[in-house]
């Protein structure tokens, strides 16, 4: 099997704490991201919104779009309304050729709340479950009309972070529902993301690859820092500088046919974390790991 190497411009520049790398232009992040060794990036804030200005901003250094983040309130909207509302993004994501949109519900997040504990986030009651699942599943069904798969990012501060979380919506949506695995978001969940994928292996369309520092984050957890706070204090770094065990995941996804991209999204201080020198590090890693595990690298 085929895979892309990616990156997450968060490892130049912070959306939700705009002190992390404000003052950093998309220019240098983009020419650190082929310099660094990366065919695609997802995409950040300072990105462009259409589909000429993105084309024209990504062109010169050789980059193709990933994927970009859309934040859904599916909890209080219905299926026609979250379309409607996520219409350009999806125009977007289809006019540049991207499979997957990374997907999160956004309803009530508390993941940019420095005040609020990371462990601590809106839970889907077992009442709300069923038509929170069908309208999930009816977007993803118009996605894929355009040629884009949901990606569905469980995501710390959300309304789906836990594994049982997690669980439950692969187990109540369709199959057209696809779902993102991040190995930094399931381990801060206290998920094991080698068990995630065994068990979901067959719906997994796109992958992040974060690692964690386990001191920090058991640190972070025991103090009931916010997920920034965390993130200030060094909790994720990219792949092979952490405790995330890479190998049996990357194997397992091998295994079961994964043929999409390898995102390494590693959200630090750049002051702290020379971004050029840890994009570079996280690419040498996971390329060397996915050959490894039998992949083949675009």
């Amino acid at each position: 099997m085929t895979v892309r190497i990616g990156i997450n411009p968060i490892t130049w520049t912070n959306d939700d704490l705009p002190s992390l790398g404000g003052d950093t232009p998309l220019e240098a992040c983009l020419k650190e991201t082929r310099q660094a060794g990366y065919t695609g990036t997802e995409m950040g804030g300072k990105f462009p919104r259409t589909v000429p200005d993105m084309e024209r901003a990504l062109h010169p250094h050789g980059l193709k779009l990933v994927s970009g983040w859309y934040s859904a309130a599916l909890l209080r909207r219905t299926a026609a309304e979250e379309i409607a509302a996520m219409a350009e993004h999806l125009d977007l994501m289809a006019g540049m050729g991207c499979a997957v949109m990374v997907f999160a519900e956004g309803t009530e997040s508390n993941a940019a709340d420095r005040a609020a504990p990371a462990s601590r986030h809106r839970k889907i009651a077992d009442g709300e479950w069923k038509e929170y699942a069908r309208r999930v599943t009816d977007v993803a069904e118009h996605m894929r009309k355009r040629g884009v798969r949901l990606a569905f990012h469980h995501h710390m501060g959300t309304a789906v972070q836990t594994a049982d979380e997690i669980d439950r919506l692969m187990r109540e949506t369709g199959p057209a529902v696809g779902l993102l695995l991040d190995t930094g978001h399931a381990t801060y969940a206290g998920a094991d993301p080698l068990v995630l994928a065994r068990r979901h292996a067959r719906r997994i369309v796109h992958v992040h690859c974060k690692d964690v520092r386990r001191p920090v984050l058991d640190r972070a957890l025991n103090q009931g820092l916010s997920f920034l706070d965390s993130v200030l204090a060094g909790v994720f770094t990219v792949p092979g500088d952490g405790d995330v065990d890479f190998p049996p995941i990357l194997k397992l996804l091998r295994e079961q046919g994964y043929a999409g991209w390898l995102v390494v999204e590693a959200e630090q201080d750049p002051a702290k974390a020379h971004p050029l020198t840890y994009a570079r590090m996280g690419f040498d890693y996971l390329s060397k790991a996915a050959r490894a595990a039998g992949f083949a690298l675009a």
